[in-house]
């Protein structure tokens, strides 16, 4: 039996013409690649887009922040970037090891749409969109949007994830926590993240509120959200959150956790996130 087919493009539009090739897998990383293929041989064509320059890298307008969907963790967490983007560098130090870190793409960890990805708490409380392109147009959508359930999402076979765009809508400090069986390389029993801004008189004008590993796909919580609005921003808002602002979601019972276990964690993981905010603010 032949080898299958590995190709590795240095241009996007040499990535697109080879989409068309039927079966074709997008490898970029590798780090969910080839775990999920295990000691099967792969008998599918390979689209390797590593070499792609114009897939990495982060550009800071005045209006949004474009991080190309082939960069990887660690350059994210080597990044200058506003306080409200500090939950996605915490959350990118949780991605595995620094190895995996440094091979592992933004990109890559939404298309792998794992309930239990790092990456979408604190993508989601930012707001971002995916920015995906085919050979015939190129179209944005919403995060909250492009991934549908496990291990599913909106692109298209004939699309690749160029980039994951930010508007500058919030300005605050921003965390993110997540609770596993260990400290590191662990899967997320319960994972949040969340954003505060304060206003000129103290009080909270906004607030972002993200949990994943608790339903099919990460969400906002924005009854939380809208409910925080306009309270002092201060020490002891974590008392704020009440079991009604989970209602939606969905957490499942498995060997790491029972479903409610996974509420009252994510309950106690968002408190102490936003008494973090807090202290952020006061700095």
């Amino acid at each position: 039996m032949d080898a299958p087919l590995f190709l590795r493009p240095t241009t996007i539009g040499e990535a697109l013409r080879a989409l068309a090739m039927p079966g074709i897998r997008i490898l970029a990383g590798g780090t969910d690649f080839y775990p999920v293929q295990g000691e099967r041989p792969i008998a599918e064509p390979v689209l390797d887009v590593t070499a792609i320059a114009e897939l990495r890298g982060i550009a800071i307008g005045r209006d949004e922040i474009r991080i190309g969907g082939g960069t990887s963790w660690s350059a994210i967490i080597a990044a200058k970037l506003p306080a409200c983007f500090d939950a996605l560098k915490q959350a990118a130090r949780e991605v595995g090891s620094v190895q995996i870190q440094n091979r592992g793409t933004i990109a890559g960890n939404l298309c792998n749409a794992s309930p239990a990805a790092d990456g979408v708490p604190p993508l989601l409380a930012l707001d971002a969109s995916v920015e995906l392109v085919s050979r015939a147009s190129a179209r944005r959508m919403a995060l909250a949007d492009f991934i549908t359930g496990n291990r599913r999402t909106e692109r298209r076979s004939d699309e690749i994830v160029s980039a994951i765009v930010v508007p500058r809508s919030i300005d605050g400090p921003s965390c993110f926590l997540k609770l596993g069986a260990r400290r590191y390389l662990v899967i997320s029993i319960a994972m949040v993240a969340a954003i505060l801004e304060r206003d000129g008189k103290g009080l909270i004008a906004q607030a972002r509120i993200a949990v994943g590993s608790c339903s099919d796909v990460a969400q906002r919580l924005s009854n939380l959200e809208r409910d925080l609005v306009g309270k002092p921003c201060a020490a002891g808002i974590g008392k704020q959150v009440a079991a009604g602002h989970l209602a939606d979601l969905s957490p499942i019972d498995d060997v790491r956790a029972t479903a409610a276990y996974r509420i009252d964690a994510a309950r106690t993981l968002i408190g102490r996130a936003l008494e973090r905010c807090v202290a952020g603010v006061a700095r």
